[in-house]
């Protein structure tokens, strides 16, 4: 029996085409982060360093350190790369929602290729519209910030420095969102699902030594140091389980006839994953409360801010118990929402019909896709409380613990299911190369 594929690595020197889609993702990474280093004109770096470094004693201490999550450390150097795919993300969220409640849009989601690339061109357009939007906002509030030394982080605030900061800033997703679409058809993975990896890796070789420091320092226990190598061992071995796990609904198919040939029942599995919704979840949450926080944080900044509101910026920040909770309640909201844009239980139930298939004893139609429904629900119950469980664990750890624990819950989500996603697609690539091989061999001897 020949070896599974993916056991030998030396088979990956005779695969030229995966060879050549592993360089090219490699290259675009390695563009992705001499990008994220090139700053935007009009910034001074050693201010803008302290004032990302101040705000660990403000209330946007958790604000400013997952939107540098997001953006690979690139909102600390303010770089072209600042807001990261963010804007894109959104974008397409919110016209794939649009889609199912506009009936143009949704006929257009029926059209084939025209009809995707439509949505692909609304989507550019949403996100060129996020991207300036974001970015005017950015650039606004910085050419107001000044050290306690009267250094201010913007050398000529005005509108030259707003203007060219915007276009910078639009120009750089612009490019990631072409650089992630290169990525999926030429490289290997979904391209920007690859750039979000990225970035969240690119700070791991720091968080790691920050935190033997800390460990040799006496600052932290050997004993949490050991809590925290474990619990981040086991989170990742549920996620993958978790991400693997599915409810497989038995289908039978009828007996038929063709020719001279009669095909006795088959039975056969509907397999449903128990989180249908990916991450697409709590990035959409997370680049939700981003929105609502920065805005109360500049109105909070004002000179005569009310207690009430400088109370909200505070609770409204990660790792307060009211950020957790309404992020958990937009997570559980989003898995429901985006499960049923993404599946279509009347759709999957007419495939089945005009297949000849039928789950026993469910009626065929309406009862099977009311079934499927039903099934559904529940899963997506399960999955989306344990994206809840998976986002929050590591804030419980940062709060209760004081642990340096850089993978937050969801970039934690994100690095495990993208790596597995990669896994399975050079798994694919390996098989399909491996079928070629045979069918090459059976011409052959012919």
């Amino acid at each position: 029996m020949a070896a599974a594929p993916g056991t030998s690595l030396g088979a990956l020197g005779k695969l030229t085409e995966l060879r050549q889609r592993i360089f090219f993702l490699i290259g675009a990474l390695i563009v992705y982060r001499l990008g994220s280093y090139i700053p935007v004109p009009g910034v001074n770096p050693d201010a803008m360093a302290n004032f990302i470094a101040n705000l660990g004693q403000g209330q946007g201490k958790g604000l400013a350190d997952m939107f540098n999550m997001f953006s690979g450390g690139s909102l600390g150097r303010y770089s072209i790369f600042t807001l990261g795919v963010v804007p894109y993300i959104s974008a397409s969220i919110v016209v794939q929602m649009m889609g199912s409640v506009i009936p143009s849009l949704a006929q257009l989601r029926k059209e084939g290729e025209a009809g995707k690339r439509k949505m692909t061109m609304y989507t550019r357009f949403g996100t060129v519209g996020l991207a300036i939007f974001q970015g005017f906002g950015i650039s606004t509030m910085l050419e107001k910030q000044t050290l306690s030394s009267g250094v201010g982080v913007v050398y000529t605030p005005g509108v030259a420095f707003v203007l060219g900061s915007v276009v910078a800033l639009t120009a750089g997703t612009m490019f990631l969102m072409w650089l992630g679409e290169q990525i999926t058809e030429r490289g290997i993975g979904n391209g920007i699902s690859m750039l979000i990896f990225a970035g969240i890796v690119a700070g791991l070789p720091a968080a790691v030594a920050h935190t033997l420091t800390m460990a040799s320092n006496n600052e932290l226990s050997v004993l949490k140091l050991f809590l925290v190598v474990v619990l981040i061992l086991a989170v990742t071995a549920f996620v993958v389980f978790m991400e693997r796990a599915q409810r497989r609904i038995t289908v039978n198919y009828a007996r038929r006839s063709g020719g001279q040939r009669a095909y006795m029942n088959q039975t056969s599995h509907l397999p449903l994953k128990i989180n249908m919704a990916g991450v697409i979840p709590p990035i959409f949450a997370s680049s939700l409360l981003m929105f609502p926080a920065t805005l109360l944080n500049w109105f909070g900044n004002s000179a005569h801010p009310s207690v009430w509101l400088q109370q909200l910026v505070q609770q409204l920040s990660p790792g307060e118990p009211l950020y957790d909770v309404v992020f958990a309640v937009l997570v559980i909201s989003f898995a429901f929402f985006y499960t049923a844009i993404v599946f279509n239980s009347q759709e999957t139930a007419d495939n089945l019909k005009r297949s000849g298939a039928l789950i026993p004893g469910i009626r065929p139609g309406r009862g099977t896709a009311d079934y499927i429904d039903s099934v559904m629900t529940r899963l997506t119950g399960v999955g989306a409380l344990y994206l809840v469980l998976v986002c929050l664990v590591p804030t419980f750890m940062q709060n209760v613990w004081h642990v340096p624990f850089y993978f937050g819950g969801t970039s934690l989500l994100i690095v495990v299911v993208v790596v597995m996603d990669f896994i399975a697609q050079v798994q694919a690539h390996l098989v399909s190369h491996q079928y070629e091989s045979l069918m090459k061999k059976a011409n052959l001897r012919r």
